[in-house]
């Protein structure tokens, strides 16, 4: 009876294809509550982990960034950022710090890709961008909005550490999940004869 429950839950508005043809970014200032529950988390999570492994290393795992966690995470970023720009005004300072803020839910999805005796790392890093990318459309096939960004922080080590990454893990993404309090018009997308070639 549960599973039951949790597939209606989950049940797309609309058919697959139709949301991946109509599926676009919402930017997190546009995000608002309520979050996804941990339950629905969870499952999303199981999705977003299977996609294509070769090798099944499972080279990525989460870090669920909700509640309090977000200031915590966003008082890094802003001492990070004012390492380097000690001279930022307050509002600076405040936009650096309510980077993870606007959305409920921030997932970061970190890649272990490294060097293996058979599978190739850049197969790897693909891997990663697929659990982004299945998430995303996890979060959007459930009613919720998305944006799958990375910014400067997540290429700053001394953020990284602070978040527990090992030295040679990367983020793939932060996805930050919420409802839109808007959803903005489409942007253009790529003309299909610019990028096909057919051999």
């Amino acid at each position: 009876m549960t599973e039951m429950r949790d597939a209606a839950q989950d049940r797309a508005p609309v058919s697959t294809l139709d949301l991946l043809r109509s599926r676009r970014s919402v930017p997190p200032m546009l995000l608002d509550a309520p979050g996804p529950t941990a339950e629905e988390l969870d499952r999303w999570l199981g999705i977003a982990a299977r996609v294509p492994d070769h090798g099944k290393l499972a080279p990525w795992r989460f870090l669920v960034i909700a509640g309090e966690a977000r200031e915590r995470v966003g008082a890094i970023i802003e001492r990070t950022f004012l390492a380097n720009f000690p001279e930022a005004d307050e509002k600076r300072r405040a936009q650096e710090r309510q980077r993870l803020t606007h959305a409920p839910v921030v997932v970061a999805v970190v890649s272990r890709a490294g060097p293996h005796v058979k599978i190739p790392e850049w197969e790897q890093v693909l891997s990663a961008g697929a659990v982004c990318m299945n998430l995303v459309v996890a979060a959007n096939a459930a009613g919720y909005a998305t944006s799958w960004l990375t910014e400067w922080f997540a290429y700053d080590r001394r953020v990284l550490d602070a978040l527990g990454l090992d030295p040679a893990e990367r983020i793939a993404g932060f996805i930050h999940i919420g409802r839109a309090k808007e959803v903005p018009s489409d942007r253009p997308r790529p003309d299909l004869a610019q990028i096909v070639t057919r051999l």
